[in-house]
């Protein structure tokens, strides 16, 4: 892990591309600007890993859970 210190304003480099801005630093809290391309993902790291756990459940539910689930959905009107 490569460890450095920024000061508010003060930006760093990821490839040449993606810029990271210290934008405010507080008591318990750091705010970052990101300017990346647009087909880069920038996502925080427990939203990654949530979308990670939600598709590993959903692989893990056997057909007849599913079809017992998708039977107690309404129709739409």
């Amino acid at each position: 892990m490569l460890v450095i210190r920024r000061r508010v304003g003060e930006s760093f480099l990821i490839d040449a591309n993606i810029e990271v801005q210290v934008l405010e630093v507080g008591p318990t809290q750091v705010k970052l600007g990101i300017t990346a391309p647009r087909d880069i993902p920038i996502l925080r790291k427990e939203v990654h890993i949530t979308g990670q756990q939600n598709q590993a459940a959903s692989r893990e539910i056997s057909p007849q859970v599913l079809a017992k689930l998708a039977g107690k959905l309404h129709p739409l009107p």
